[in-house]
């Protein structure tokens, strides 16, 4: 499970652990690196992006990674009719 913001709120989406890699390759970020922006533990990053099964853990674990890497400039994109699940880097607010 993951979220998309949605006018200030939090939707459910489906997350996938490629995601997770891909979207920790576009940052350049390690474990670590996610470890410390979700507050989610090494080990439990690990275990997640080492299945390529569907991802078993509590929700709100795949919350807090979803929300550090959108924090950080990642969007989602949800399986549809136009193409599969992926993600991207959401565009930047002009100042």
């Amino acid at each position: 499970m993951s979220t998309a913001k949605e006018s200030g709120k939090f939707r459910a989406l489906m997350l996938r652990s490629a995601q997770i890699r891909a979207a920790r390759a576009l940052l350049g970020w390690r474990q670590e690196d996610l470890s410390k922006a979700s507050g989610v533990g090494t080990a439990t990053i690990y275990r997640i992006e080492k299945s390529d099964e569907a991802i078993t853990g509590y929700a709100s674990t795949l919350i807090r990674i979803q929300a550090a890497f959108e924090q950080a400039g990642i969007a989602f994109i949800e399986n549809d009719d136009i193409g599969g699940y992926g993600l991207r880097f959401s565009k930047r607010k002009k100042r």
